[in-house]
């Protein structure tokens, strides 16, 4: 199922999520103009290698710096156009009601909490491996999470496709997240019993991120104004 749109109006602008969007785009372009080689190099460099932090012996030997700036700057690189597109699209969609909730600065601080995770709980649950995790899905999935908690009566239009064919329909949030999320589950748990990807998707980043944001996304919201009680002068 592909998410089309919900059915909640934002109430301001999109700032951060308009942000964020614009910089894992540049930085995609930055990509496409790299030669292949330098392009392997900064997956490597700017990537999430998770035995880059578990086996320092074999990190050093292939020279990567002391750093744990992976875990952040994954959050901006993408493997192709249908990455990052479906990617951007699904930030776009829930991360603007979020947003409504926390505004922009806790927003940020918020996704960069659970991409931050996300990494966490990928190089735990694979931590012998040498392929470079890159990609927003992380932090995607705390955004979804905290829309999963904010809005579960709110109707997510998707669409499905049977051959050629897209069927378009509505569900609730919550029955859209929640099965997005035990997909997720299940995958992770394929991945760690075969000792695999499970189709080239680092699965336990993403539940990192959504179990991060269900954990956390209270922390960042703003107080909403309370509707003034009226008084009768006697």
């Amino acid at each position: 199922m592909f998410p089309i749109r919900d059915t909640i109006p934002r109430r301001h602008f999109p700032y951060a999520v308009v942000a964020l969007i614009a910089v894992n785009v540049f930085v995609f372009i930055r990509e496409l103009s790299m030669p292949a080689d330098s392009a392997e190099q900064f997956l490597y460099l700017f990537g999430l290698v998770p035995a880059r932090f578990t086996n320092l012996d074999w990190a050093a030997s292939i020279g990567f710096p002391h750093t744990y700036f992976p875990f952040l700057s994954t959050m901006f690189l993408h493997g192709g156009w249908l990455h990052i597109i479906g990617n951007m699209w699904v930030l776009w969609i829930f991360g603007d009601n979020v947003e409504d909730r926390m505004g922009p600065i806790r927003f940020l601080l918020f996704y960069f909490l659970c991409g931050i995770a996300a990494g966490v709980v990928h190089v735990v649950t694979n931590r012998n491996s040498t392929v470079p995790a890159v990609g927003a899905s992380g932090a995607i999935a705390g955004v979804m999470a905290a829309y999963f908690a904010l809005f579960p009566r709110a109707r997510i239009v998707a669409m499905f496709p049977i051959v050629f064919y897209p069927v378009f329909f509505q569900v609730p949030a919550w029955v859209y997240l929640g099965f997005w999320f035990l997909t997720q589950f299940f995958s992770g748990t394929l991945a760690i019993a075969t000792h695999r990807e499970v189709g080239g998707i680092a699965w336990w980043a993403h539940i990192g991120g959504f179990a991060a944001g269900l954990a956390t996304f209270w922390i960042f919201l703003r107080r909403e104004p309370r509707p003034a009680v009226p008084v009768e002068s006697t």
